[in-house]
C-alpha cells in the first residue's frame, strides 16, 4: 500500500460517531462526526472497512467503552513537528483514570513556558481517545476544549471515573 493511501473505517462508540484513518501498518487519526474542517491534515482517504489496524483499533475502542480496556495497544502514526510530536507523546503517558494540565505537559517536554503552545497542540491532536487529549484540563480544573466537544470530554472522563471536573464556560 503507498504512504500516500490512508484508509478509513466508520465506527460507532457510544461517545459519537468516529472515522478511524490508518497509513500504512499505522493508525494516524480519529476524526470526530463533528469536528471543524482541517484540524486534521492527512490528504486523500479510502474507505477500507477491513483494513486491519482499523478493525484492531475498533475492537479495542469498543473493550475501552465497555470498561476492559485501560491501555491501547496500537501502532500509531503521529505526522506533525518535532514539538507538536512531543507534546502528542507526553499524552500517552497520562494514565487512565488521571489528569495533568496543560502546564503540566509544558513542564513534562521541557518547556515550561510553552502552556497556550501546548494547549494549541492538543487541540490538534489526530488520535483522541488512543493519545488521550481528554485527560488535559485547565490549571483550574475545568474542562477546556476538545475536537469531539466538551460533552464527549465530560464522557470520557466520567468513562475513567473522574465525577467532579467542571465545565468551563
Amino acid at each position: 500500500m503507498p504512504r500516500c493511501c490512508l484508509c478509513t473505517k466508520p465506527s460507532h462508540p457510544p461517545v459519537g460517531q468516529l472515522i478511524l484513518v490508518a497509513r500504512e501498518t499505522r493508525l494516524a487519526a480519529i476524526l470526530w462526526e463533528n469536528e471543524r474542517l482541517n484540524r486534521v491534515r492527512l490528504g486523500p482517504l479510502e474507505e477500507d472497512i477491513q483494513h486491519p489496524v482499523l478493525k484492531e483499533t475498533e475492537r479495542q475502542l469498543l473493550e475501552y467503552f465497555a470498561g476492559q480496556r485501560r491501555r491501547f495497544e496500537l501502532e500509531l502514526d503521529f505526522a506533525g513537528t518535532d514539538f507538536l510530536i512531543r507534546v502528542w507523546q507526553a499524552l500517552l503517558s497520562i494514565p487512565f483514570g488521571e489528569t495533568r494540565s496543560y502546564r503540566d505537559i509544558a513542564i513534562q517536554i521541557g518547556q515550561p513556558t510553552a502552556v497556550r503552545a501546548v494547549g494549541a497542540a492538543n487541540g490538534r491532536n489526530p488520535i483522541s481517545i488512543i493519545a488521550p487529549c481528554h485527560r488535559v484540563i485547565g490549571s483550574s480544573g475545568s474542562l477546556t476544549g476538545f475536537a469531539g466537544g466538551l460533552a464527549a470530554k465530560q464522557f470520557l472522563l466520567s468513562l475513567e471515573g473522574q465525577q467532579s471536573l467542571q465545565l468551563a464556560f
